[in-house]
Order: C-alpha cells, then sequence, then structure tokens
C-alpha cells in the first residue's frame, strides 16, 4: 500500500541506472561523423563545395566527442563494475579502442587549421590506442572465455586505429613511428581477417545484433590505402591492391542491400558509417591522384549515400534514446 515511496526511490535511482548502461559503442558515432567530416573537407579541397559544411561537421563531432567523454567518465566513477563489465565482455571490449580512434580522427580534422593542437590529440589517442590494441590481443590470446563464434568484424577495431595513424602521423612525428603503426595494422588486419571469415564461412551466421558490423571489413583497407597514400605519396601496386580489395568488399555487402534495410534498428547500424566514410575519403584521393572521371564521379556517388545514411541514422538514435532503448540492459 506505500505506493508512494517506491515511486520517489525509483526516481532518484533512475539517473545513476541510466549512466551504468551507457554503452561504450557509442563513440561508434564519432567515427562515422568524424569520417563524414574529413569526406566533407576532402570535397571541398576538389573545388566543388563550400567549406562551410566540412567546418560545421567537425564542430558538431568535436562537441559530441567530448559529451561522450565526460559521460562514459561519470560512469567509471560511479560505476566502475560496469565499466570494469564492459572491459571483460568478449564483444563489448573492442568497443574500446572506438575511443582512442574517435580522437585520431579528429586529430585528422583539426590538422590543416589547429596543427598545434591535432598533434597533441594525434600524440594521445595513439598512445592510448597502442595500449588498447595490446590490451585485447593480450585478452585474445590468454583468453579463458572466448569461443569463434565471438569472433566478429568488430574485432576489426583495435586494428583500424592502428592503421589510421599514418594519416596526419607522418607531419607530427618521425616516420617510422606511422610505419610502426601501419604494420601491426596491417599484419593483423590480414590474421583477423582469415579468423573472421573462417567463422562466418563454417559457423552459424552472425547475431541480428551483430549483423551491421559486416560492413567493418571495409574499413581495414579503405583506411589502409589512405594511410600508405600519406607514407609513400603515391598510388603505387600495392596501393591499388588495398584500394581495389576495399572497392571489392562495398560492392559485395552493397549486393546485400536488401539483407541489411529489412534488419531492424540496433545501435551497432552505425558500424554501417565509419567505413563507408572511410571508402568515400579513399575514392576522393584516387581522383586527385589520377585526375580519372570515374573516381570523381564514384567518390561524389558515395558522399550523398554516406552523408543520407548518417542522417538517417542520427535521426533514428534520436527516436530510440527518446524511446528509452539506449542505455538499457542487452
Amino acid at each position: 500500500m506505500n505506493v508512494p515511496a517506491p515511486a520517489a526511490a525509483s526516481t532518484h535511482e533512475a539517473p545513476s541506472v541510466w549512466l551504468a548502461h551507457f554503452p561504450v559503442a557509442l563513440f561508434t558515432i564519432v567515427m562515422g561523423l568524424a569520417g563524414l567530416t574529413i569526406a566533407w573537407l576532402k570535397a571541398h579541397h576538389a573545388g566543388v563545395v563550400p567549406i562551410e559544411v566540412g567546418l560545421s561537421l567537425r564542430w558538431l563531432t568535436s562537441a559530441l566527442y567530448v559529451f561522450l567523454v565526460l559521460i562514459y567518465l561519470a560512469k567509471l566513477v560511479r560505476h566502475p563494475e560496469a565499466v570494469k563489465a564492459d572491459y571483460t565482455h568478449p564483444v563489448r571490449l573492442n568497443f574500446f579502442p572506438a575511443i582512442s580512434i574517435g580522437l585520431l580522427l579528429l586529430s585528422v580534422c583539426w590538422a590543416q587549421d589547429a596543427p598545434a593542437a591535432a598533434q597533441w590529440m594525434w600524440g594521445v589517442s595513439a598512445a592510448a590506442h597502442l595500449l588498447f590494441t595490446l590490451f585485447a590481443m593480450n585478452s585474445w590470446i590468454h583468453h579463458t572465455h572466448y569461443d569463434i563464434k565471438h569472433a566478429n568484424p568488430a574485432w576489426f577495431i583495435p586494428v583500424v586505429g592502428n592503421i589510421i595513424v599514418p594519416i596526419v602521423g607522418v607531419r607530427f612525428a618521425p616516420a617510422d613511428i606511422s610505419w610502426f603503426f601501419f604494420s601491426i595494422g596491417l599484419v593483423f588486419w590480414l590474421v583477423l581477417m582469415a579468423i573472421v571469415m573462417y567463422r562466418l564461412f563454417f559457423h552459424e551466421p552472425l547475431p541480428i545484433r551483430l549483423t551491421p558490423t559486416l560492413f567493418i571489413l571495409i574499413a581495414p583497407p579503405a583506411v589502409g590505402f589512405s594511410a600508405y597514400v600519406a607514407l609513400s605519396d603515391q598510388v603505387d601496386a600495392f596501393a591499388r591492391v588495398l584500394y581495389f580489395t576495399a572497392l571489392f568488399l562495398t560492392l559485395l555487402l552493397a549486393s546485400n542491400a536488401a539483407r541489411f534495410i529489412r534488419l531492424p534498428f540496433f545501435l551497432s547500424a552505425w558500424a554501417y558509417s565509419f567505413p563507408l566514410a572511410a571508402m568515400t575519403i579513399a575514392t576522393f584521393e584516387m581522383h586527385a591522384r589520377s585526375g580519372l572521371a570515374f573516381y570523381a564521379g564514384l567518390s561524389w556517388l558515395m558522399l550523398t549515400a554516406v552523408s543520407a545514411m548518417i542522417a538517417l541514422l542520427a535521426f533514428k538514435t534520436l527516436v530510440a534514446a527518446r524511446r528509452g532503448k539506449i542505455c538499457v540492459p542487452e
């Protein structure tokens, strides 16, 4: 009969409960928006669109990153056991490097206009990402709880960040540092690609919630192309292998568009965004280096598609948040 008292207690507890279930996977939104920002800045340098679009996206992405970091720090302070549970989870573990990748991508966004700040962001994020990579790989090697069904494209996230480092790292540090990170990313991308493909070919399909992560397959070769071109300052045979591998994977997944469209919305749908943005950036670079009209047309087609997709993902995320479907137990 004492209904009012429990109601009041739940009101006070609600913020804490919400914070405990704040997902680290939300940092993939920053990855997608930062990729889109870089793509629009590339489009401006191609000489067609005004720079204001890229600048606005840069400020939006930066503000969102700061907001998410503050929220997750609050979760760490108030719910350290929940953060520990995330860090020991076989799937959620792989989304922690999205924190350092977000800052790496912001360093790319700001490198032209604020090089001093961008260098600071690059240094912090590169060091942090190396630590995330070491932790993730130690977890995989010395595991007691992994099974082949846990392997999924999200495992690429710790690898992708290493490949991003050289994109502006060549401006801020000796070249060997960038080659160090590039080598880690390239070699272990190939290792993980074999593991994930084996899981996809010979075991049960990915759970519906993780199906969008298949798009992460595009990211390592697409980002690898941009990083390698930054390191070598040319589009040679190896650069073309990386680009066309990414292009093939994009076509492969595009041929299954109907399957992805039928999926219900999950936060994991943001896995569509950064890989497609990375492919768009790579295509703009191919056009800039080759001057071929084919790459110009493809880059603008992809920029239009990824912009529309991210706008739709943002809308669906806001709707899901309004309905209380984001920060909840899985």
